[in-house]
């Protein structure tokens, strides 16, 4: 679900965000919404992955829970096919120095720019229609998960790859990367199995 002010790379997406609160000391998620794009439901997948996959931030308890509710919500509108994302005020008022974010953005550049060569639209029957839904039923799974992965070492590290590919997948329009988030996350509900029950 997307239309033409939606960002299609990594760096118009990290571009956007550093703007986003631009002047002030505190940026509320509402903002940064806002900036990226109240359609960019690829966006904030992208995001809750890499948050939960930054060290110290996503090692925080609760933290991969917090954000796997913030994906249920996003992806459920998704698949209501809401024209925008509305989430809670609890959650949309929530603020961040911007110091801290445009830190971590900057951070995040190089990494970026590497992802933005390697992925282009390709099999992208699996970003559009029906494959989108069942990318959003996938990415819910693993959100709905992050309770179990606060308590199994490490798969909360898997969790965050692959919603980090499926936001990505979207974004880029990159089936390939989609195939590829599949595939960690089959990888990371077998290691919360293999913990959990065995």
């Amino acid at each position: 679900m997307k239309d033409g002010n939606d960002p299609t790379t990594m760096k118009q997406l990290l571009d956007r965000i550093r703007a986003s609160g631009e002047g002030v000391e505190q940026v509320s998620v509402a903002e940064i919404l806002e900036a990226v794009g109240e359609r960019s439901f690829g966006p904030v997948v992208l995001l809750a992955g890499l948050i939960t996959l930054a060290p110290l931030i996503g090692d925080i308890p609760g933290v991969p829970t917090l954000l796997g509710l913030v994906v249920v919500l996003t992806l459920g509108q998704l698949l209501f096919q809401r024209h925008s994302i509305w989430l809670p005020s609890w959650i949309s008022g929530r603020q961040v120095p911007r110091g801290k974010l445009v830190k971590g953005v900057d951070w995040l550049q190089k990494p970026a720019r590497f992802l933005d060569r390697v992925t282009k639209p390709r099999l992208t029957f699996l970003v559009n229609g029906p494959g989108l839904y069942a990318m959003a039923l996938i990415c819910m799974s693993v959100a709905l998960a992050m309770p179990a992965m606060e308590v199994v070492p490490f798969s909360a590290n898997g969790g965050g790859a692959a919603l980090m590919a499926f936001g990505l997948a979207i974004v880029a329009r990159d089936g390939l990367v989609a195939l590829l988030a599949t595939t960690v996350t089959g990888l990371t509900f077998w290691l919360i199995l293999d913990n959990l029950i065995f």
